[in-house]
């Protein structure tokens, strides 16, 4: 991958407007974390963010998926200095990315 092309399809790398803002990207988070859906196929990242939530609080997850997202920092590293386990920002970045795609393909329809 070319360095000028962006990793991942947030608005804040892209500057595609039509692309979902990181802003978009954690109040999904949060939102999943606070209503996880049931009998949905995708319901463990909905569990799994609910626990980081309330494990870490949601400004800890905030920065997680903005370094994450925006800043290009690796998940496991995107937790350093937040008192959080290298693991857990695997999981939050995962689900994170997986939402982010969520919400880039409602916009395409």
């Amino acid at each position: 991958m070319p360095d000028a092309e962006p990793h991942y399809n947030v608005r804040e790398q892209t500057g595609n407007p039509d692309h979902a803002s990181v802003d978009d990207v954690v109040d999904l988070v949060i939102h999943r974390a606070q209503n996880p859906r049931a009998e949905h196929e995708d319901a463990h990242f909905d569990t799994a963010v609910a626990a980081l939530v309330d494990r870490y609080g949601p400004e800890s997850v905030r920065t997680v998926i903005h370094r994450i997202l925006v800043d290009d920092e690796p998940f496991r590293t995107a937790t350093n200095g937040l008192e959080m386990r290298n693991v857990d920002g695997v999981r939050i970045g995962t689900a994170a990315s997986c939402f982010l795609e969520e919400l880039n393909a409602q916009d395409d329809h």
